[in-house]
């Protein structure tokens, strides 16, 4: 049975993982037959949004992991602890977190710098030859750890913005509809715009479903 790492950044959207995206990932590697592993970084959050009237929670503070784990159901491996030899490929799904809280990617754009933890996992996985799946906004957070090594091709749909933003770190943007995979088989990046252009649940499920199976076909 193969088995993936998915990289959680929280619980919301506006905080952390998006969870459409990070059940929708759950849910096609389970109809994989593929066993998943959820884990995040220990540290807080950039900030705590509440998610009801989208404004910034003042004076909240909030654990990656510690919300992650109510996506997971359960405890969340701490991304110190992941090993890439334990696992055939990575899988990132989206949400503000990874642009928040796995980068800085929000409020730097391309200059954004990335946590230590979560560059050193990508260019393990990457210089190991195993699959990277990246969903919505995280392909981001790959091209600024993997772009300026080589250039990655990936989407997060058709932004022009966020596309050049990409482009500035040595990776190469290629647009993609809802629905679509662009899938750099040189470097075994899989990525998908997921809520970056989806207006429902089921564009989202239709996109992670076929990530996830061209992540696996690279294993």
């Amino acid at each position: 049975m193969a088995h993936f790492a998915v990289i959680l950044s929280g619980c919301g959207i506006f905080d952390g993982s998006e969870i459409h995206e990070a059940t929708a990932t759950l849910l096609a590697l389970d109809r994989a037959g593929v066993k998943a592993t959820v884990c995040a970084p220990t540290g807080p959050q950039m900030h705590v949004v509440d998610h009801q009237s989208g404004q910034p929670a003042e004076g909240e503070s909030r654990d990656i992991r510690v919300e992650a784990a109510r996506i997971a159901r359960g405890p969340v491996l701490d991304l110190a602890d992941v090993d890439p030899a334990d696992y055939d490929a990575v899988i990132l799904p989206g949400g503000f977190g990874a642009a928040k809280n796995l980068s800085t990617f929000a409020t730097e754009g391309a200059d954004c710098t990335v946590r230590d933890d979560v560059a050193a996992l990508l260019k393990a996985f990457h210089a190991a030859g195993k699959p990277i799946g990246a969903i919505c906004i995280a392909p981001a957070v790959v091209a600024r750890v993997l772009g300026p090594i080589a250039p990655v091709r990936l989407t997060i749909g058709t932004d022009p913005g966020t596309a050049a933003a990409i482009e500035k770190t040595g990776a190469v943007h290629v647009a993609a509809s809802v629905a679509e995979c662009v899938v750099d088989e040189e470097h075994k990046i899989v990525s998908t715009p997921a809520y970056m252009l989806a207006e429902s649940i089921g564009e989202v499920f239709t996109g992670v479903s076929a990530l996830v199976e061209k992540t696996l076909s690279l294993c």
